[in-house]
């Protein structure tokens, strides 16, 4: 099975529906559909449109229970100032949705077991980056949120592509959608194939100054937000 990989949409419905063209048999979205961009509604009904499974992310449950969303300190600002106009976009229902997000999924497709979360197995808060030592994510293994019995962890919320593998562990992150950090404007997924365990990381160009248009139309703080999409970072 190919199974297409995507997180860290926030609201880049652009961006959503070009990685959506991606060949797959079976989408997983890990969360933080909203905050950051133009169109959080859109894609919350794109995503319960197609009846893809769909972790909670922390901006997803900041917006869902006016919570904070300990994201990181340069980017927190826009977060905070972005979720008043998320909340005057969404609906109830909408709302509702992001409420209902389960913080895990455990999937077994082909006999591979797989961990899916937002950040880390521990906490929705937590980043694993190609950075992050062994010894940090050993403990967060330790802890987990539920029980692991799996031979493959799948997470977002780095915005950071990662293909690693820890021992025995492979460690998958699509990196993000709509919200690129490594410098590259493109839209990111990732496809693995559940047969033969392999993974591939895909970048897909996308209308970023359609995106960029609805911001500087809409939203607060928009030559931050717009100056982000543009240069990946």
């Amino acid at each position: 099975m190919k199974l297409l990989l995507i997180a860290d949409i926030h609201a880049n419905y652009e961006a959503l529906q070009t990685v959506l063209e991606v060949p797959h048999d079976r989408v997983i979205c890990l969360g933080d559909i909203v905050d950051y961009g133009p169109d959080p509604d859109k894609c919350i009904d794109l995503l319960r449109k197609e009846k893809i499974p769909t972790i909670r992310g922390n901006h997803d449950n900041a917006v869902a229970f006016k919570m904070d969303c300990q994201c990181g300190y340069k980017y927190k600002h826009l977060s905070i100032a972005t979720r008043e106009y998320t909340w005057e976009i969404l609906d109830g229902s909408q709302m509702e949705y992001l409420q209902k997000l389960p913080l895990v999924l455990r999937e077994e497709i082909d006999g591979k077991r797989l961990f899916i979360t937002h950040a880390s197995p521990r906490s929705i808060f937590e980043y694993i980056k190609p950075e992050t030592p062994d010894e940090d994510i050993l403990a967060m293994l330790a802890e987990p949120m539920e029980p692991m019995d799996s031979e493959f962890l799948v997470v977002g919320h780095s915005h950071i592509p990662l293909n690693r593998k820890l021992g025995n562990l492979p460690i998958i992150n699509p990196g993000s959608v709509g919200q690129p950090r490594d410098g590259d404007t493109r839209a990111g997924c990732a496809v693995f194939d559940t047969e033969t365990g392999e993974v591939e990381l895909l970048r897909l160009e996308y209308d970023i100054e359609a995106v960029c248009a609805k911001i500087e139309e809409r939203m607060p703080n928009a030559d931050e937000l717009t100056a982000i999409l543009r240069r990946g970072s």
